[in-house]
């Protein structure tokens, strides 16, 4: 994720390595555009880039995430960000 944008989260949740990704050993990194709504939830995502076999596990997982709601003032606004979620097997 970019770096303003991981100060800006409340909660995230994991995702699940998809089983035949990791049989096929599929690594990569799945980029995601998000809006961010007023309250911190997210209200559109996009897939960018990254494996195919990879990008539904990351999506559902990045849509259980809650950011902190971004202000200009003293008001809340929407906000974009870009979230790169690494998927990589370890070997030990």
């Amino acid at each position: 994720m970019s770096g303003d944008a991981s100060s800006l989260v409340a909660h995230t949740v994991k995702p699940g390595y998809p089983l035949l990704a990791r049989q096929m050993k599929v690594q990569g990194s799945v980029i995601l555009q998000a809006l961010i709504g007023k309250d911190g939830m997210i209200q559109n995502l996009q897939i960018l880039s990254g494996p195919p076999i990879l990008a539904k596990a990351a999506e559902d997982a990045v849509r259980q995430w809650h950011f902190k709601p971004h202000y200009e003032g003293a008001d809340a606004v929407e906000t974009r960000a870009l979230i790169t979620v690494n998927f990589t097997i370890s070997t030990n």
